[in-house]
This record gives C-alpha cells, structure tokens and sequence, in this order.
C-alpha cells in the first residue's frame, strides 16, 4: 500500500442482531464514518432471516453507496441483491465462487494467519485477503496474524489485505503502514452509541 493511501473501514455486523434496532445504528454509524464496505456475518443458517436481514441492511448500505457482502452463502448473493461473499475457509471456495458469482462480484477469503492460503486465495481471483485475528482473543486456536506478516504482504503482494478480529486502537496503530482496510465489528457494537465507538478508536488513523 502506498504511504499516501490510508486504511479503510470495513465493517462487520453482530453475528446476532434485533432487526428493530440494529438498521437504526447502522444508519447512524454509515453516516458519522467513511465505510468501504459492509459484511453481514450472521451466525445462524436460517436463509428466510438471512434474508430480511440482508434485504433491510442493503437498503441502507446502498443508500450511502457502501458495498455490501455476506459470509459465505454464494447462493444466496444474486438472490437478494447482495455484491458478493466473504468466504472463511481460506483459498478452497474461491474459485468457485468466483465462477458463479462472475468477474463483477466482490469475492474474499479469510485466511487465518497463514500467508500460502492468501497466496492461494489471490491466485484462485480474491478481490482481498482477509488475516486475523490481529488481537488477543479466546476464540480459534490461539494463533495471530502478526504485524510482519502484514509488512510482508503489503511489499511483496498487491491483492489488498484486510486485517481482522479482536482490533484494538495499538493494535490499529501498528498495522496502519501495511494494511488496506481495519475490519470493525464486535469492537463497537457493544457500546452505547458505535458510532461514538468507531470515532474514538480510529481517530487519527484513517
């Protein structure tokens, strides 16, 4: 990444979220932040809420033209109007899903903090490569994408990177050379007000 360009938001949803409040703080988050793009990463499987989940953060998202991807589900992208899919199994689905989806469609791959996987992944057409977690966390294996290994992608490869999981403001700091988007989620969500939230951990990096 060039040294005049700086990170970008990339904002995730709650894995769980009340369709009567959730659209309210989005709303206000997308229009308080410069958001490049917006992921919906709903725990559950269950295709009808998926579906009015999409179809009312859509709405909005599209509203402020800020793109909107959802985890995993290929099918369910041209369905409901969606601009493409997250995919968290590394490198496998990405050829796939790129030929279903066509070259238009936003297609990224969560590669943990493996560097072959995101390797794979942009050679198999990731428009990103998502590595994480960046933080400490109790979830996954225990493992951390550390900061050499954004440095390293940043200088050798050109498939933009994402860094993700468990973000904190030092965290944040540290990668602000050697990333191309800042993925936000649980970080914020739980506060009173996230759009206070994002202001306050991002101010000065973006």
């Amino acid at each position: 990444m060039a040294e005049t360009e700086r990170a970008q938001i990339y904002l995730l949803t709650p894995p769980d979220l009340d369709l009567e409040v959730f659209p309210g703080q989005l709303a206000r988050v997308l229009d308080a932040h410069d958001i490049a793009c917006l992921r919906l990463t709903l725990a559950t499987q269950d295709e009808d809420r998926l579906s009015r989940a999409a179809d009312q953060l859509r709405e909005i998202a599209h509203a402020r033209d800020v793109a909107l991807v959802i985890d995993n589900h290929v099918g369910l992208v041209e369905r409901l109007g969606l601009d493409g899919v997250h995919l968290t199994d590394g490198a496998r689905s990405v050829r796939a899903a790129r030929k279903a989806l066509g070259p238009d469609a936003i297609v990224g791959a969560y590669c943990g903090a493996s560097r072959h996987d995101g390797m794979s992944a942009g050679e198999a057409g990731a428009d990103y490569v998502a590595f994480g977690p960046v933080g400490d966390t109790a979830l996954g294996d225990g493992s951390r994408a550390e900061a050499d290994l954004f440095a390293w992608w940043s200088e050798m490869i050109e498939v933009p990177v994402v860094a993700e999981g468990a973000l904190d403001r030092d965290t944040a700091l540290g990668l602000g050379e050697t990333t191309d988007f800042y993925a936000v989620g649980e970080e914020i969500w739980s506060a009173e007000d996230p759009a206070a939230a994002l202001g306050a951990l991002l101010d000065g990096l973006v």
